[in-house]
């Protein structure tokens, strides 16, 4: 029992900021509010299932936002819409297609609500093991945040790569012609 009291008394001592603060933690709202502000071209956010992992490079932020995913995908798209120094390219994982409602009930619906949500935004499907080696290959330079969500849906993490809001992918393949014609002149 002592020993006990000791080991946690110990542990109080060594992170009392951790134990004061865990009351106060931010919400994934104002986190994202902070992280955008910082964010530019390169970064990015990803929406997460729950049973996305904790990933390891330092690059990557993670944080358990305890809210059903569609929500925090509105919340994170709206907040990136509201601002004007990014644009996001948007990923979904391109094993979503074939999963099946026998195998993950409620998968249909879901597919249905993200189309709804995105409209005719343009959404790359590339194969998962693809985008996480985007991810991977981004957070040795850039910063990621990754928002866990409630989510129970295989192959249902969005990934939002964030380009600049006031630069267009046309104008910077223009800018890019321009430069290669005018170093071999």
């Amino acid at each position: 029992m002592i020993r006990r009291f000791l080991a946690f008394a110990a542990l109080s001592w060594c992170f009392p900021v951790a134990l004061l603060r865990a009351g106060n933690t931010p919400n994934w709202q104002e986190i994202l509010a902070q992280r955008l502000s910082l964010y530019g071209h390169r970064n990015w956010i990803v929406v997460a299932d729950s049973a996305y992992p904790a990933q390891a490079s330092p690059g990557i932020e993670t944080i358990v936002s305890h809210a059903d995913q569609l929500s925090v995908l509105q919340g994170v798209l709206r907040a990136i819409r509201a601002s004007k120094h990014v644009r996001p390219v948007i990923y979904t994982d391109q094993e979503l297609k074939f999963v099946d409602e026998q195998d993950a009930p409620g998968i249909q619906k879901y597919r249905e609500e993200l189309r709804t949500l995105f409209g005719k935004g343009e959404v790359q499907a590339l194969p998962h093991e693809e985008i996480i080696a985007k991810l991977d290959q981004a957070s040795k330079m850039f910063r990621i945040l990754i928002i866990k969500t409630d989510l129970t849906l295989p192959y249902t993490s969005v990934f939002l790569e964030l380009r600049a809001g006031y630069w267009s992918d046309a104008a910077e393949r223009r800018l890019r012609k321009v430069m290669t014609q005018h170093t071999t002149h």
